[in-house]
């Protein structure tokens, strides 16, 4: 046996031992009538970060605070703690002569992890730091596990996603990474409801999987006996409300897509869709890098970050161009002088683009963007008139037929946002329809299927309208510097652990 492997036993032994000694002390605070998991409440009064910022008002004052014992040192007949609440951690100054010499030996106990309440005065010690002379001590739960930094700290990634309850208690920045996601949310809800947008809330199982291209995760309605989809966007639906009169429609939630994972995809990830009456993608425009710069700056403070080493700066106005200019610029072929579907297939083939099944001229376009374009993109930049045969709900542009009003945001070489003016021509839009069911006859099972209802919505007078949707998860991947969209996603999507092993570990 190697000696790596004798010191892995060894420790796993004395961590068994560790869960043994905690569970008795559980066992013999029950059998004294303190059992913790039988306190309903406890009634704070104040958390440490107000103590801490606000001292002069604090000190001197009794205050009741909470939170988990993050460390201890016991030194005869006294101690110090710190807990660790929802804003951060305090210290705590424990005396016999205070609590009582039961009280006192009962606390000598009490282990890291355990979640407990004190009511005490608040103080500086003689090294300036700002504590909590107790008075009473409440413990308020027992954790019965050992918290991963007892031994080298909770490093594995996977593990960290898995038990995000332990990487919120163990690594504080992770907290400060959603509390900026929350600071950008509630920015971006704001921006858009001054300026007249209404959040509404739309169907997440549908029974047509429309709306974009993309594969959904397929369930089944057990009373209706038919099968239904989780939604891959809430686009028709919105559009549906505008056709109804509402001039300002927004939704965020979850979408649900099954297909890869990556460090940019979860199969569950959360965007938002907009869409406003009498508008087209030129405003489209706007409002994204108004809104993005507007996220930024209240999560961060500035419309200017920093990603991995990089400087992003989402000030407006974003640089524009057209995904033929794109492919243009970095490929030196243009397109605007191929016109039919053999010509650009035969260039595809030359610079080595995967040639597909029914392959036309824009998909070859697309697929030159995809493989030459996108990763060049790293400011924040709108690729615009994509080909109508990769944009099924978007309208044509007057100018060249073969384009659309559409644009998607780049930036970091990834696409944000995307966003057209939408298609409101119901005899065009059956035709897009028709044409995306032959893409799947030939096996694309992306292709958006026939939605009739939409049609006949469609029919009924969709106003000229603009939508935008934007990717929210890589957003905030984007202000909170983190490198996989697993950081900014509370629960990601994880494999089942084999034999549902699934305790705290090293």
């Amino acid at each position: 046996m190697s000696n790596d492997q004798m010191n892995n036993d060894q420790l796993q032994e004395d961590l068994t031992e560790v869960l043994r000694v905690r569970r008795e002390k559980l066992t013999k605070l029950q059998d004294m009538g303190r059992d913790p998991f039988k306190v309903s409440r406890y009634d704070r009064t104040s958390n440490s970060t107000e103590i801490k910022g606000n001292f002069e008002e604090f000190e001197g004052k009794i205050v009741k605070i909470a939170g988990r014992i993050m460390s201890k040192r016991i030194q005869g007949k006294a101690g110090f703690i710190d807990i660790q609440d929802q804003n951060g951690r305090i210290q705590c100054y424990v005396r016999l002569d205070r609590i009582g010499e039961e009280e006192y030996s009962i606390f000598s106990t009490y282990d890291i992890g355990d979640i407990i309440g004190v009511e005490g005065e608040v103080f500086k010690t003689k090294k300036e730091e700002i504590s909590v002379k107790a008075n009473e001590v409440v413990l308020l739960s027992k954790s019965l596990q050992v918290l991963p930094e007892k031994y080298h700290g909770l490093k594995d990634q996977d593990l960290r996603y898995r038990q995000r309850y332990v990487d919120l208690i163990v690594n504080p920045e992770v907290k400060d990474a959603f509390l900026t996601r929350t600071k950008a949310l509630k920015a971006l809800r704001s921006y858009l409801d001054e300026r007249g947008f209404l959040e509404v809330e739309t169907p997440i199982l549908n029974t047509i999987a429309g709306g974009a291209n993309a594969r959904p995760f397929v369930t089944h309605h057990n009373t209706l006996d038919i099968p239904m989809y989780m939604r891959i966007a809430n686009e028709l639906y919105l559009k549906r409300l505008i056709v109804g009169g509402f001039d300002k429609v927004y939704e965020m939630g979850r979408m649900f897509r099954n297909e890869g994972m990556s460090i940019k995809h979860n199969p569950e990830y959360t965007a938002i869709e907009l869409y406003q009456a009498y508008a087209d993608y030129t405003d489209m425009m706007e409002i994204t890098e108004n809104v993005i710069a507007h996220m930024a700056e209240a999560a961060t403070g500035s419309m200017k970050i920093n990603y991995q080493g990089t400087e992003i700066d989402f000030t407006p106005p974003w640089r524009r161009m057209t995904m033929e200019e794109c492919v243009k610029e970095y490929t030196g072929v243009d397109f605007s002088t191929i016109n039919t579907d053999e010509e650009a297939l035969a260039i595809a083939k030359e610079k080595g683009i995967e040639i597909t099944p029914g392959m036309r001229r824009g998909e070859v376009i697309n697929a030159f963007f995809e493989e030459f374009g996108e990763d060049k993109l790293i400011q924040p930049t709108f690729i615009t008139h994509h080909p109508v045969e990769v944009s099924p709900l978007a309208k044509r542009n007057v100018e060249d037929p073969r384009k659309t009003d559409r644009f998607e945001a780049f930036a970091n070489k990834w696409e944000l946002a995307n966003a057209f003016s939408e298609l409101n021509d119901p005899i065009d839009q059956k035709g897009r329809f028709m044409d995306q069911l032959r893409k799947k006859e030939l096996g694309d099972d992306e292709a958006c299927d026939m939605d009739e209802d939409f049609i006949n919505a469609l029919e009924v007078g969709l106003p000229p309208t603009g939508g935008l949707g934007i990717g929210i998860d890589r957003v905030m991947m984007l202000l909170t510097n983190s490198p996989s969209i697993r950081d900014v996603i509370l629960f990601p999507t994880m494999k089942p652990i084999e034999n549902n092993q699934n305790k705290i570990e090293e």
